[in-house]
């Protein structure tokens, strides 16, 4: 359990070719995420939670993801009654109170997952294969299927002509 006064991040995807695989910190969590987790907008707010309205989750891994984690940040949460002698639904106990402790550090570090990769020895099959040579093979046929279409279109009524 701990206590902050700092805000809860999101992870995101970080975009380019050379950063997609690293999760990086976000601006705050979609309204979707909140939702799923559980939380209303206001209160996420109120208890140290970043809320981005602009954001859109574009895979369901990532929304998940990130309700995962909005809902370990809500168990781990001790939230102190506004008045002790009559706290309200969602407030902490007063033993969870009494052992609370400051959270010195980063809330809820965002943890890199990589893939795990194995090494393993080149076939002979692959040896063959020249992976220059396939893309100019699939460039090649991508610039000149137009023309080949044409071609067959403009000797196509040749092939089966008869003048008798």
């Amino acid at each position: 359990s701990f206590l902050s006064f700092q805000q809860a991040v999101v992870s995101t995807q970080s975009t380019g070719i050379r950063y997609n695989a690293r999760v990086r910190a976000g601006r705050g969590f979609t309204l979707d995420e909140l939702k799923a987790a559980g939380i209303n907008k206001k209160q996420a707010r109120s208890i140290g939670i970043a809320v981005d309205h602009r954001r859109k989750n574009r895979s369901q891994e990532g929304l998940q993801a990130n309700v995962l984690r909005l809902k370990e940040y809500r168990s781990r949460l001790i939230l102190f009654p506004r008045k002790a002698s009559a706290p309200k639904k969602g407030d902490s106990t007063q033993a969870e109170i009494d052992v609370a402790t400051q959270l010195t550090g980063p809330v809820l570090p965002i943890k890199q997952v990589l893939a795990d990769t194995t090494a393993r020895v080149i076939s002979d099959e692959e040896k063959k294969q020249s992976a220059f040579q396939t893309m100019r093979m699939y460039r090649a046929n991508a610039k000149l299927v137009g023309m080949r279409e044409k071609r067959v279109l403009v000797h196509a009524p040749l092939v089966g002509y008869d003048e008798d």
